[in-house]
């Protein structure tokens, strides 16, 4: 009995073979490739070109290069683009995970380099393997709100993401022909680097084995959809820290990421006495008390939050005064609104700034809200005044607002 890793015998499951790998990789090919545009999408709907900012992944040069002005239209686009990126991810992680399974003997065949090409597709293979590896546990770590990783997720995902799937790419232009030739002839695979010279009797079929991954990634989806969309499913999701029901009753029994406490506002600087939104723009700055913006005209949408991490709240019933209009206090017409700087009372932390651009500041439904669901913002919910956005990404729906500085950034 073969005691190396190295040796094609020591690797004795009959599952393993090119018809099982290839379905697997024919899954992951279509598979990664939603991610990897949803993901692109994602950094997209931040307008990191705006504003420095917005921008947690510096230097990024060529790679900006697909950047355009997020829309506002349909208001759930970025709850369903980044929804769907986080739930085909972890849905994927069976997969994966077989895929990796099914082509182990691979990564420890000797000798390691036997030309100069076998020596480039060996580096591929660690690219591909360590990059996806990476990209999914950042990512599944990001979603529990668990950031044990050294430094910025934002960074360290938009660049994994790329330095994985180039190899993920490459590796597809030279597999996907064979792989598609393997699902024309069908089982059973009597021949392949893959199939062991000396396989174990069966006790699964390669299709019952396809039935647990699939089983595993359709559970996996079962408990995590319904976070990013409305409807029963979200009963059922159970696998992050925002899914499950409603966190409670009442106007502002919706999911948050940071608690007023958290970040540090003190209720005292929160108060009617205390607190002023100053508006500049213009060369011009008013000084508003949350008194003031209610003699403002006041307008009322129906929007939801959506997170990075992939979750979002129903359509709550937001109500404040409009961002263009603010705009229009320091002497901007309201449909030539410019960009914002949005800066909060919460002094440490990513995103106490953000940017808007100005198709989202003319937006009738962007708002600085003073309301929410009929009653005035809670602290955790952003009171005494928050912005919220259509389509925005919910770090750039600020919360605690203290400065907004409008002209172009």
């Amino acid at each position: 009995m073969p005691r190396s890793p190295s040796s094609p015998a020591f690797w004795r499951s009959p599952l393993r073979g090119p018809w099982f790998t290839s379905v697997l990789g024919v899954v992951l090919l279509v598979g990664i490739t939603v991610l990897f545009v949803t993901g692109l999408l994602s950094y997209a709907a931040y307008n990191p070109d705006l504003s420095p900012v917005n921008d947690q992944t510096p230097d990024k040069g060529l790679l900006g290069f697909y950047l355009f002005a997020w829309p506002t239209d349909p208001s759930w686009l970025y709850r369903l683009t980044q929804g769907t990126h986080v739930t085909l991810g972890i849905a994927l992680i069976p997969v994966l995970l077989a895929k990796l399974w099914s082509v182990v003997p691979k990564l420890f065949a000797l000798p390691p380099a036997r030309s100069l090409t076998h020596a480039l597709e060996r580096l591929s293979l660690l690219l591909l393997v360590g990059g996806g590896l990476f990209e999914f546990t950042t990512g599944v770590l990001n979603v529990q709100l668990d950031y044990v990783f050294p430094g910025s997720f934002y960074p360290l995902h938009f660049y994994g993401a790329w330095v994985f799937f180039a190899a993920f790419l490459a590796h597809a232009v030279l597999k996907t022909p064979a792989a598609l030739g393997n699902l024309r002839h069908g089982l059973p695979d009597r021949k392949g680097e893959l199939v062991s010279p000396n396989p174990a009797e069966p006790t699964v079929s390669r299709r019952g084995a396809l039935g647990v991954v699939g089983g595993g990634s359709l559970l996996l989806f079962g408990t995590t959809v319904g976070r990013g969309f409305d409807g029963p499913l979200r009963e059922t999701a159970l696998l992050a820290p925002h899914g499950g029901p409603e966190p409670g009753s009442g106007p502002g029994a919706f999911q948050i990421n940071k608690t007023a406490a958290a970040v540090g506002i003190d209720a005292r600087e929160t108060s009617e006495d205390a607190w002023r939104l100053v508006v500049e723009g213009n060369g011009r700055t008013v000084r508003l008390g949350r008194a003031a913006l209610l003699q403002l005209p006041l307008h009322s949408a129906a929007l939801p939050i959506a997170c990075v991490e992939g979750w979002s709240t129903s359509d709550q019933w937001w109500r404040g005064v409009r961002l263009r209009d603010l705009a229009a206090l320091v002497g901007y017409e309201p449909d030539a609104a410019p960009d914002v700087l949005v800066e909060s009372l919460q002094r440490h932390g990513a995103f106490r700034r953000s940017a808007l651009r100005d198709n989202q500041v003319r937006d009738p439904r962007s708002l600085l809200a003073l309301f929410v669901n009929g009653a005035a913002l809670t602290p955790d919910h952003g009171y005494p005044a928050r912005v919220i956005v259509p389509a925005a990404p919910g770090v750039l729906n600020t919360k605690w607002v203290a400065r907004m500085t409008f002209g172009d950034l």
